[in-house]
């Protein structure tokens, strides 16, 4: 008897990295990557609420601070293997498609739907939720079609 297809909604996230450090290019060149050596607990929780075949918005912080592209969560949470210590966790994600104008923080800010993202609320946290809307109102700003479903 065939299986039926699960109804679970999915989930809208935000990564943050230094360009310097891992650049969304250097990300699409690698084609998937382990999100791993995050050391706060609300960003820690955040990766571990994370569901395969959810959306991740990759954004560059720090000096160019703009949100680059769209990852997709290919492996839940699982332990870090970059952790000596303590309990942290990774997931894998893998890019998905790149913004054709990358969304800057600060059209973010001066969006009326968007300046009440964790992003400006919570500008230190590296992983952070974003509802639906505001997934689909920085698709529009980037001028990028919304993908109708992930690849995995």
């Amino acid at each position: 008897m065939p299986q039926a297809k699960s109804s679970k909604k999915r989930n809208y996230w935000l990564v943050k990295e230094e360009p310097q450090k891992y650049a969304w290019s250097e990300f699409e060149k690698d084609g998937i990557a382990d999100w791993s050596g995050v050391r706060n607990y609300q960003a820690r929780n955040n990766l571990r609420a994370m569901s395969e075949g959810d959306w991740v918005f990759y954004y560059h912080s720090v000096k160019e601070k703009r949100i680059m592209g769209m990852a997709e969560v290919v492996r839940e949470f699982y332990p870090d293997p970059t952790a000596k210590e303590g309990d942290w966790s990774a997931v894998d994600i893998k890019p998905l498609v790149a913004l054709n104008e990358p969304v800057e923080l600060a059209t973010i800010k001066a969006d009326d739907d968007l300046c009440e993202m964790a992003l400006v609320k919570q500008s230190r946290l590296s992983v952070m939720p974003v509802t639906e809307s505001q997934f689909k109102k920085v698709f529009k700003i980037g001028k990028t079609p919304v993908p109708k479903k992930g690849l995995s």
